[in-house]
């Protein structure tokens, strides 16, 4: 039987070329179709024992029928590009240079999409799946909807995996859980009047300042904690608006919303103490902000903007394997890393679903100018993927 190393060198050029077309598709969140009946149809070729496109979209694909369940997700929709003038190559023409793959979506997260499909399709054929079922996950929403798509596919598909892999970019390091996030969104009522007499209405946006000063400095507080940028928690203003009925109307309202980034331990009764903590004395409300939007097949989404931390114990089981994959593939043991932003392990970790990460490309790389995910990597994550449905 050819060991795993063997066999990734007969698939490196179909793997990448996979991932090509990926990035040739234009799949912003909301509108990833076209990617979705693509990702549908290379599962169908590959010979997936089952490939299903759920109600909002995704593309899973099943390999196996056994009593072991590992769960691979990797989300299929982009950020716009906006900047396109200032790329150094077509964002979306799957441009390779210098042994990388440049493109919107490459490092997120289309490379890991197409390497974690191509695992379950290399684990098939060389008789990996013994006694286990795989699924492959490529969900969409993912960018706005932190979870929600994962979420839904647990609830309306049945799948109930044991482990699950979240393959957002680690640098093909193993990361072993997420800072939480939480988006808060405060509401200041005024009173609306012409703008030649402010003195007859009372000004929403000058009533908001007090609350902005008071974010600025527990921001400030928490950047001046000891600690690594992703072990400490985070607190940033990222948006203000307000309503008024002209250029030569007072604001009868503003609204600003609070990014807050949570480590371990943060509960909900944690942010909610600081958030009236930050409105006291100013007559200013605030609420957990909920996204709602629509999926390409026309379904509601709506996200509960607050995710906790989560990790997984080195101890655990499914680390345990991640380990030994790792060293079958590279004779060494992985780096280990914590992501500092959200992902769709936010799902798993709701589920109590133990959860690991890996991934191709460097999160530096997502959302900016000349995206790029080196080639190696995506071979590697797609060896790793492999090796772990092996020693699961």
């Amino acid at each position: 039987m050819l060991e795993i190393k063997e066999f990734m060198k007969n698939v490196e050029k179909d793997l990448i070329d996979f991932c090509q077309n990926l990035v040739r598709i234009k799949s912003f969140t909301g509108r990833e179709e076209e990617v979705s009946r693509y990702m549908e149809k290379k599962m169908i070729e590959l010979g997936y024992d089952e490939v299903i496109v759920d109600g909002l979209g995704s593309v899973i694909g099943r390999m196996g029928t056994g009593d072991k369940k590992l769960l691979f997700d990797s989300h299929i929709d982009t950020v716009a590009v906006d900047d396109e003038k200032d790329w150094s190559v077509d964002p979306f023409g799957g441009v390779i240079k210098d042994g990388k793959l440049f493109g919107r979506g490459s490092v997120d997260m289309k490379s890991a999409g197409a390497a974690s499909v191509y695992a379950g399709y290399i684990a098939k054929e060389l008789g990996l799946l013994e006694g286990k079922t795989i699924y492959v996950s490529t969900s969409v929403m993912e960018e706005d909807y932190d979870g929600e798509a994962l979420l839904y596919e647990f609830e309306n598909l049945g799948i109930k995996p044991d482990y699950a892999v979240i393959c957002e970019a680690t640098q093909c390091r193993l990361a072993i859980g997420q800072r939480g996030r939480a988006l808060m969104k405060i509401d200041m009522e005024g009173v609306s009047a012409h703008g030649s007499a402010p003195e007859k209405g009372v000004n929403a946006v000058y009533k908001m300042v007090e609350i902005i000063n008071r974010i600025e400095d527990l921001e400030k507080k928490y950047i001046n904690m000891a600690g690594k940028i992703g072990e400490k928690p985070s607190i940033a203003l990222t948006k203000i608006e307000c309503e008024t009925a002209s250029y030569n109307a007072i604001p009868s309202k503003s609204t600003v919303y609070v990014d807050r980034r949570l480590i371990k331990g943060e509960t909900y009764e944690i942010v909610e103490n600081e958030m009236n903590e930050i409105v006291e004395g100013t007559g200013a409300t605030w609420e957990i902000f909920k996204v709602i939007g629509k999926s390409w097949t026309g379904e509601e989404v709506v996200l509960n903007s607050f995710m906790p931390f989560w990790d997984i114990s080195l101890e655990h089981g499914l680390t345990k394997a991640a380990f030994k994959a790792y060293e079958d593939g590279n004779e060494r043991k992985p780096e280990l890393m914590m992501w500092d932003f959200s992902t769709n392990g936010v799902a798993t970790d709701k589920l109590n679903i133990p959860t690991i990460g890996f991934g191709p490309g460097d999160s530096k790389m997502a959302h900016v100018k000349d995206e790029h995910c080196p080639i190696d990597d995506i071979v590697k994550a797609c060896e790793f993927y492999t090796n772990l449905i092996k020693n699961i």
